[in-house]
């Protein structure tokens, strides 16, 4: 009898607390409706960042190099996230953690230099870099 009523106590609290959020949320959306501001105009729904006035469109047309390159960063900032965490337990995990961080490591520079050596960290369109080939020699 006792694990049956320790369960509905606990079910019941799972319900007031799920009440309380939603109450909550009823009441700041309420709120905010009730006491923001209803003016509309121009200047209201332009955009307005870091005190700048915009200028332009937010439809830039971005080169395909330019995501390339943010997800390198994305995936060579995760992979460091993984070191920092072999970082923090490296008197653990001993010489055998240090052998694979060595090893991971070596993958990281050799895709590194994969991505060098195919052209992907270039930026430079391909015409300007012929003329700097052709100076270089």
């Amino acid at each position: 009898m006792s694990d049956i009523s320790n369960s509905l106590t606990h079910n019941w609290g799972l319900a007031i607390f799920l009440l309380g959020v939603f109450g909550l949320c009823a009441f700041m959306l309420g709120v905010s409706s009730l006491l923001g501001s209803k003016a509309w105009g121009h200047s209201k729904n332009e955009p307005f960042e870091s005190g700048i006035v915009p200028t332009g469109t937010a439809r830039l047309r971005l080169s395909a190099k330019f995501y390339l390159v943010a997800m390198l960063f994305v995936i060579f900032d995760v992979e460091a996230l993984y070191l920092f965490a072999w970082a923090v337990s490296v008197r653990e995990s001993g010489w055998a953690g240090l052998v694979e961080a060595t090893v991971f490591i070596a993958i990281l520079l050799a895709g590194l230099v994969y991505l060098w050596r195919v052209g992907a960290l270039d930026w430079a369109p391909e015409g300007r870099r012929k003329r700097q080939a052709k100076l270089e020699q």
